[in-house]
């Protein structure tokens, strides 16, 4: 998949830039729900998602009331 093809942002997910959205995609995670069910260092092992997309991520989790796992 060419990240080019890619939205800037998937479901209801912060934009997190496309090798994130890549990454998160590939791995079946279009949500914050979804994502709130991994823990940091799972979704660091994804290819594409580094310590900026998690940290974006970590602060819209927090705005919803959600926290990765673990």
């Amino acid at each position: 998949m060419n990240t080019r093809d890619l939205p800037p942002q998937l479901g209801d997910l912060p934009p997190i830039g496309r090798p994130a959205n890549g990454a998160l995609l590939a791995a079946g995670i279009t949500t914050l729900e979804q994502v709130a069910g991994h823990s940091r260092r799972d979704l660091l092992a994804l290819h594409g998602v580094g310590p900026k997309a998690i940290r974006i991520l970590e602060a819209a989790l927090e705005e919803h009331g959600l926290a990765f796992t673990g």
